[in-house]
């Protein structure tokens, strides 16, 4: 793994003192906070300020074998980004056996947890969530970094406070624009922009659209593309195939509508970008309704986003074998073979994106 195990004698740097220190030196490593496919995090709490605690992400380096460029890929991502919207990497560790994370420790909770547990929610909330994740992207994008996964499971409370603020967590399907062309087809269902389903070159406008997804959904309380079989979910992704229903739609602005519109472009290249996302009168003005859409949100939340759904692993053979079947006329020019492999990174993608 090029971040770990080699020298670098030219650069003589902080990173270079961490590695000639062990976790335990620094860090007691206590409860478990959660576990995902090749690692688990812990509670890390400071030796030297007791007081302070941190999460540790445990990499077991075995579980990872043939995948350490997809970690120090999320090394050097995290280490370009410093955000208060962003959930910050702070310092690494390494032994024969794990790679340690020490990151910035998130309390508050998933998003969609937090506003079904709320009395009241408006339109006027909806924006000042979006307007944080807007900025935090557009921050990321003027960095050259492309998130490629954002949904609301990594949309997470800073704290458990009334008036905390969102951070953007999980930067496994992150990457650097000037590492070379993006065409690997990754993210997750659902959320995932025509033009990676496509097989198109693609850049930050992917986040984009991710964000208008989110967006609807906070609005109404269900997905904006939905169907049980993944080829039909990917048809109706490709088209751009979403409506306003009514009832749920009834009380919400045109402002939001449009907003959600100029997002959920499917011509990427007139997909508002977030700098203008970030200018619309939806977020910057007063354009967003003060009426209270918690009942019927709530509700949808509940009836929609289970944990147990949307937390779930794509199976990848399954999709695999439905997506052979999807004509995807944008594929013209692009081998079989390489369109089943870009296919088969797609899954991947999906399947990994639910890790920790």
């Amino acid at each position: 793994m090029p971040l770990f195990g080699k020298k670098d004698v030219s650069k003589k740097t902080k990173k270079d003192a961490e590695k000639s220190q062990s976790i335990e030196d620094k860090y007691d490593v206590k409860d478990l906070l959660g576990t995902g496919a090749f690692s688990e995090v812990r509670l890390a709490v400071s030796k030297e300020r007791p007081n302070e605690m941190y999460a540790v992400k445990i990499i077991d380096k075995k579980a990872l074998k043939g995948k350490e460029d997809s970690l120090d890929n999320e090394i050097k991502v995290l280490r370009r980004l410093t955000h208060p919207n962003i959930v910050q990497l702070l310092e690494t560790f390494e032994d024969k056996s794990k790679v340690y994370l020490i990151m910035e420790l998130v309390t508050g909770g998933e998003l969609f947890d937090r506003i079904v547990q709320k009395g009241s929610y408006t339109e006027k909330d909806a924006a000042h969530l979006i307007r944080q994740v807007l900025g935090a992207v557009d921050y990321m994008h003027e960095q050259g970094v492309v998130h490629r996964d954002l949904k609301p499971e990594n949309l997470l409370y800073y704290s458990t406070d009334d008036d905390s603020k969102i951070m953007i967590s999980d930067f496994g399907l992150s990457k650097i624009e000037d590492s070379g062309v993006m065409a690997t087809a990754c993210g997750t269902p659902g959320y995932v922009a025509p033009e990676v389903l496509a097989q198109k070159p693609y850049g930050k406008a992917v986040d984009v659209w991710s964000i208008g997804v989110i967006s609807y959904i906070l609005l109404c309380g269900y997905p904006p593309f939905y169907d049980e079989n993944d080829a039909n979910l990917f048809a109706q992704i490709l088209k751009g195939e979403f409506e306003f229903d009514s009832p749920y739609w009834d009380d919400i602005s045109d402002s939001a509508k449009n907003f959600i519109r100029q997002l959920m472009c499917v011509d990427a290249d007139k997909r508002y970008t977030c700098r203008e996302a970030l200018a619309h009168p939806w977020i910057s003005g007063n354009a967003a309704s003060s009426k209270n859409i918690h009942g019927t949100v709530s509700a949808q939340l509940k009836k929609n986003f289970a944990k147990s759904r949307w937390k779930q692993a794509y199976h990848a053979t399954t999709v695999v074998r439905q997506m052979k079947r999807m004509a995807l006329n944008s594929g013209a020019g692009i081998s079989q073979d390489a369109r089943m492999d870009n296919q088969d990174s797609l899954v991947n993608g999906m399947t990994e994106s639910n890790r920790l």
